[in-house]
């Protein structure tokens, strides 16, 4: 049976976190309200709390402004692109230094780690000029390659990949399986879980990026999202309106795709704790 001090401890609980949810869904709901308003409307007092009837024509002038379906393919395209390849990259390097033994593993995986704490600003400068060097500027792949290898993604799946079991990789390679059919048929179903968080964070930092694009390109047809944005942000008049639509468009596929992955993105980043 509930006591009254129990029952008083939960009802003050509840309401915290009915709080913090309302906290926390407040700034998407001001964003989706907002791109439906005209920037005028926006920031009257008292504010408008409910959807307007400008979502037509700030998709309109968006539109017109930056050409947001081709802007909303590069960065689609860029984004995928980047998550598959990182994430594969990243697990074939975890594997390796997870259940690998050759000289300078450990050397290896402290450098890596080490490069955690280089800010990406002191690599910039080498970084474009590498792309100078190879005609890369204002292409796909000036976006797509320099971060292939993500130190925190190699990171999380060798924690991961230290918990698959040693007698199964044995067992497959006495059955006669070589080592890519080992990786793929083997390893990464047992690691779905930390392949699907790491390709989350992927994701998420490659949609939100927004320095490196704003550098490396230099046309509006080749832009992101990001970069798009913010060059609505002008010295004298900013549409409020066209801002927040845009900003609403940008978090829709981070929201799908988190909603897809969700089930193995917890387990994914607890796997990571495990330690042999």
């Amino acid at each position: 049976m509930i006591t009254s001090k129990k029952l008083s401890t939960k009802i003050w609980m509840y309401s915290l976190l009915i709080v913090g949810v309302i906290l926390s869904i407040a700034p998407f709901y001001w964003m989706i309200v907002g791109s439906t308003h005209p920037s005028g409307e926006i920031f009257r007092v008292p504010p408008k709390l409910l959807p307007g009837g400008s979502l037509a024509k700030n998709f309109q002038t968006l539109s017109e402004s930056l050409g947001i379906a081709k802007i909303f393919w590069n960065s689609l395209f860029i984004a995928i692109v980047y998550t598959f390849v990182s994430t594969l990259i990243s697990a074939m390097a975890g594997y390796a230094f997870a259940k690998y033994r050759f000289k300078g593993k450990n050397i290896f995986f402290f450098v890596i780690l080490c490069s955690l704490m280089i800010p990406f600003q002191v690599t910039l400068i080498p970084l474009f000029e590498m792309m100078v060097v190879f005609d890369w500027l204002n292409t796909y792949q000036a976006i797509i390659l320099p971060s292939l290898a993500a130190p925190f993604a190699i990171y999380l799946m060798r924690q991961n990949m230290q918990a698959v079991p040693d007698s199964i990789i044995e067992a497959s390679r006495v059955d006669g399986a070589g080592e890519l059919k080992i990786f793929f048929s083997v390893i990464l179903p047992v690691t779905r879980p930390a392949l699907a968080a790491v390709a989350i964070f992927q994701f998420m930092a490659q949609w939100n990026s927004l320095l490196w694009p704003l550098i490396t390109l230099n046309s509006k047809e080749m832009f992101t999202l990001p970069v798009a944005l913010s060059s609505l942000i002008g010295m004298a008049r900013i549409d409020y309106g066209q801002l927040m639509l845009g900003t609403t468009l940008s978090t829709i596929p981070i929201m799908i795709f988190f909603l897809l992955l969700q089930k193995h993105f917890i387990s994914g980043i607890l796997g990571g704790s495990v330690k042999e």
